[in-house]
Parts: C-alpha cells; structure tokens; sequence
C-alpha cells in the first residue's frame, strides 16, 4: 500500500505547504517544485502540478517572484520542448500581477520558454497569449505584452506579423504612461527583429511618436532607442529619422531626457558617421556641455575624450576646448570630478604643442582644486600626459603641484600620490628623483594615517627595486634605520614592517650587515607590540640569510623572546622557531 501511494506524497506535501500561513514554508515548497516534479514524474507534472500552481492564487509577492523564476527553467519536467505551452496559462497569469519585479521574472520566463518552443507551437499558443495580454483590461497585463513581441514576432506568418506591428503601435499610444515606457524600453528589441523594409516604414513612425511624447519618463526611455535604433538602421537613413531627434532631445524642456541625451550622443555618433556629427552634434554636444543643470553637464564632461576621439584635433580645439576649460572651473565639484576621470585622455588626440598650450593650465588647475576627487583623477593618470610632453616639461608644470598634493590634508589624496611615486621615479630618473621627491618617501613613513605608512613602506622597497640596492644603500637605508628610535613605538613598526620588505631586494650580505642588528637591538624593546613584530620579521629573515647567521644570531634573539611575560610575544616566537626548525631540516 506504501508503495502505491508514494507518487501521492508529494502533491499532497506540496498542496499543505502552499497553503500553510508561514511564508517561508510557501517559499520553500516553491524553491522544491523541481525536485517534486521529478518525483511526479512528467505526465503527472503536466496534469496534476502545472493546473495545481495555476490554481494557486498565493498574494505574496516573494511567493510569486520565486514561482516566476522556476517556471522559466521548467521545460524538461513538463516532458521537453514539444510540452512548452503547459508552462504558459501560470505564467501568464504573473504577467498581470501589481509587483513589477514579479512580472519582470514572469517575462523573462516567457522568454526563457519562447525562445526554445518550436515555430508551430509559437503560432498556435505563444502569439495569442501576447495578444491577450496586450488586450488587457488591466495596464500590468499590456505592460507585460511590450517584452514578448521580440519572441513572437521572427515566427509569425505575414498576416500575423502586420497584426502584431498595429498591437504595438497601439501599446505606444496607450493612455497609461507605464504602458508607454514599457513600449519604449523594449522598442529596441523588437525593432531588431522587424524587416528592413518595415523598419524604415512602421517602426520609424512608431519612434517618433514615443520621442514627441508629452511624459518625459516617456521621452528619456525613447532616447535609449535611438542607439539601439541608430545600429539597425543604414547611416543615410539614420542621419533622416534619428540625427534630428537627438538634437531636439539635446534641447528638451526636462534635465533628465537631456541627461539620457549626454549618455548617448557618442553612441549615434558612430552611428551616422563623421560628417553629420561635425555639422550635428557637435553644436547639440557643446549645448549639453553647457547645459544649466549640473547632472546634464556631468554626463557630458564624462564623455568628453570618446567625442573628441571621432573629431579632428582641429575641431575639438575649436569648439570642445573652450567648453571644459569653463568645466574646470564648474560650480558642481562633481562636474569638476566627471572632467578630471577624463581629460588626461585628451593629451594624446591633442598632439603635444595644444596639451602644452591648452590643457596644461587647465591640468594645473584641476591639481589645485578643493575637492578631493578631482586631485586624485587628474593624479591617477598623469603617466597619459607624460607620454605627449615628455618628463622635462610634466615636471616644470606638474612636479610642484604633487608636492604640494604629498602633503594634503585628505589621506586618500596622499596615498594615491604614494601608489604614483614609483612610476614617477622610473620616469624622472634617480637624479631628479633624489633632489624632488626623496625627502618625501621618508616623510609619509611617519604620517598619522596607519594606510599612508604601510604604503610608505611598500613605496621604498619598490624604489630600492627601481634604482637597484647601491642606490637604496645611499639614500634609504640610513634614514630608515635611524627612524627605529622614535619615541612612538607605531613608527617603529612601520620600520620593522619596512625592513621586513627591504630585506629580499637588499640581498643576505647588506641584511646581515645592516638591518639584522638593528631588529635584534628592537627586541629589547619595552613595548610588547615591537617584540612580537621583531618576531615576524627574524621569521621572514631566515630564508634570506646563512645558516650560520640563524644560528649565532636569530635564534638566540628568539629563544629570548620566548619566554617573554606576554602571550602574544611568545607565541610569535615560537612560531618562528618552529619555521626555523622547518627550514634546517629541509636544508
């Protein structure tokens, strides 16, 4: 009896579980529907479970999003592709819910299905279910329809093709504006699958209509479009239908439709080729640039290199250069900000003498700014100017200014300075660098911020690796050593730390020499944080060093510290001695 009735128990679990009070019992019978189907076998999923879920008029939407995203994947259960329509009345019945995040899932799905249904299937059930939900009473329903014309749409006889192209003109002319911007967010998809001939024809008008729409969540939707549109259509065409609708977007009476503008007038740019965008866009690009709403110009400035990148020098000097040197100077610091991730970019398209005329002021400026950000993206890519001007020049104009950003009040702003200073030393050169820029490095290893002095540590091993170990042995290890007496026993850490770096690029003789004494002299130091750090560091000694010197040298300084009052200095050196151990035995 145990045996017949095994088929049953999982309907019947699954049935008590949805229709328990406790959601997380709901969800996770919903997050299980796989594994019962399995156990139900196909047909009995087709017959019994499919109409059972359909059924379930279940109104919370966590349910309802989960049960939405196990459908999209449901095809095998159900018996493979020629059984795909069984998963379309449930997920229907999704698309017309109120939670969009429900009826976004349930769309997907429909793809998800539609896509792998075969092309007689699609006629017969797929196509009529977007109708109907085009059809709607409710807006969600129609909403819903706009995602699933792309699907549809390739399958359709020519008949059904032309009814479907009339459905969707009408979905953008529809009185709820959600039904609209659905209809805009997906014009591009389903313009992608529309004949040529159609494209030009039906679509176009279609577009334009969106574009002329009195809603601007409408208008900025259609703005994506054209892009998406631009790529679709011939250059010739796309100058006559898409290039006059940017430029009136590029002059829209709403910042945010003007704002979408900005993102995308560098994508039709390569759309409609290099002629319309000189006559074109740029004048509607400069408009944007000095556009009276700070958002508009952020994303203008943002896109400042990629547009000068399709102009000539000459054209971006003529009409670009005059709009960011008024961006340099912007009262929205993150306009500034938007500029400055950019500009450094523009050196190259520029050619040397207009960066050294034009662009260098406005670089010295932006160096010079009160906004942090700014500082740090001009700094970050100071290497593209270098490349143009040469290093004589970048550090006549430039070099100051860093020198006075090493000393900024904002930590971030030092430490990025930290992170440039090695490919600023292979670019100066060790003589400049010694005279500038050598003071500095010991500086930071004693700044109040913990990030600047561990960075500091990491700069002076990747200079001593720069200029080789007779260069570090002149200028850097004396003045680190030195620091190991400091009445703050923080910086004294920060020495060990940076001994600790040095060592391996220093080699066994001048670490024997030199920086061993003075880590076993800090062991008898008062604070326990520097015993246990002159711990770690002999660890990290005694691969570098001879046998002999772990052995007269190293060990005894660890067996001292072994047997420490503190824990923690204990600890630390008796794992090192273990490493020590370790390393004889594998010698």
């Amino acid at each position: 009896m145990a045996m017949i009735d095994e088929p049953l128990y999982p309907i019947a679990v699954l049935i008590d579980e949805l229709k328990n009070e406790d959601i997380q019992l709901r969800l996770n019978s919903i997050r299980r529907l796989s594994t019962i189907a399995r156990a139900l076998g196909e047909e009995r999923t087709r017959k019994e479970l499919i109409p059972f879920i359909c059924e379930n008029n279940d109104d919370d939407d966590e349910v309802l999003l989960a049960m939405a995203e196990e459908l999209g994947v449901f095809i095998p259960y159900v018996g493979g592709v020629e059984y795909a329509n069984i998963l379309l009345p449930p997920l229907e019945n999704l698309c017309t819910v109120e939670e969009t995040c429900v009826r976004d899932k349930a769309v997907e799905s429909l793809c998800r299905i539609g896509a792998q249904m075969r092309e007689q299937d699609l006629v017969e059930y797929f196509i009529p279910l977007v109708k109907r939900l085009a059809a709607g009473e409710w807006f969600t329903a129609r909403v819903s329809s706009c995602g699933l014309f792309h699907i549809a749409y390739p399958s359709a006889p020519e008949t059904l093709k032309t009814e479907l192209r009339t459905i969707y003109s009408q979905l953008c002319q529809d009185d709820m504006p959600m039904v609209r911007r659905s209809a805009a967010t997906n014009l591009g998809k389903f313009a992608a699958t529309v004949e040529p001939n159609h494209l030009k024809s039906d679509i176009m008008s279609i577009f334009e209509d969106l574009t002329q729409d009195d809603q601007d969540s409408v208008r900025l939707l259609a703005v994506e479009g054209c892009a998406a549109l631009g790529k679709l259509l011939e250059p010739q065409d796309c100058v006559a239908h898409i290039l006059p609708v940017i430029v009136n977007f590029s002059q829209d009476k709403s910042w945010r439709v003007r704002y979408m503008a900005a993102n995308q007038i560098y994508e039709l740019c390569e759309a409609v080729g290099p002629e319309p965008t000189r006559s074109e866009l740029v004048p509607a690009y400069v408009r944007l640039l000095r556009d009276n709403e700070a958002e508009v110009r952020i994303a203008a400035a943002g896109k400042v290199t990629k547009f000068c990148r399709i102009l000539s020098p000459e054209l971006s000097i003529q009409h670009i250069l005059p709009c960011v040197k008024e961006l340099s100077t912007d009262s929205s610091q993150y306009c500034r900000s938007a500029l400055a991730s950019v500009i450094m970019g523009m050196a190259p398209i520029l050619g040397k003498d207009a960066t050294i005329e034009q662009l260098l002021p406005i670089f010295l400026s932006l160096l010079k700014d009160e906004f942090p950000d700014v500082r740090l993206n001009i700094i970050s890519k100071l290497d593209q100017v270098n490349q143009v001007i040469g290093i004589d020049l970048l550090s006549q104009s430039l070099l100051p200014a860093i020198v006075e950003l090493a000393e900024d009040r904002h930590w971030r702003v030092r430490l990025a300075i930290i992170e440039y200073i090695p490919l600023l030393a292979s670019q100066l050169g060790v003589r400049f660098f010694d005279d500038k820029l050598g003071a500095l490095c010991m500086q930071w290893l004693k700044d109040k911020v913990y990030s600047i002095r561990d960075a500091a540590a990491n700069n002076v091993k990747r200079l001593a690796e720069e200029f080789g170990p007779e260069w570090a042995m002149q200028h850097i290890i004396p003045q680190v050593l030195d620091m190991i007496n400091n009445p703050h026993y923080l910086y004294r850490m920060t020495i060990l730390h940076a001994i600790s770096l040095l060592a391996p690029v220093m080699g066994s003789e001048i670490t024997c020499s030199k920086l061993l004494p003075v880590v076993v002299t800090a062991s008898k130091d008062r604070v326990p944080n520097i015993k246990f750090n002159v711990a770690k560091v002999l660890q990290s000694l005694i691969p570098i060093v001879d046998q002999s010197v772990v052995e007269k040298t190293i060990r005894p300084c660890l067996v001292e510290l072994s047997e420490d009052p503190d824990v923690d200095v204990r600890y630390f050196a008796s794992q090192a001695l273990q490493s020590s151990d370790q390393i004889m035995m594998s010698s």
